[in-house]
């Protein structure tokens, strides 16, 4: 199973931002994202909004791929 939390950690290292700076920049306008307290809190109860990992894995530039087990 995948842990999203750990997935957006390494996806933020990669692009060397972090999610302060993710949040700073781009909460307020066409993406929803919340802000970075109750972003950081919805992703440690593993509660998050799909519609949120989807802004911002765009943001970073990454898609999900869903394909069928093997």
């Amino acid at each position: 199973m995948i842990d999203i939390r750990q997935e957006l950690k390494i996806m933020l290292i990669r692009e060397r931002t972090s999610m302060r700076k993710l949040v700073a920049k781009y909460r307020g306008g066409n993406y929803d994202i919340p802000n970075e307290s109750t972003l950081s809190a919805e992703l440690i109860s593993k509660r998050i909004r799909f519609s949120t990992v989807q802004d911002i894995m765009d943001i970073l530039g990454y898609e999900f791929v869903i394909r069928k087990k093997q």
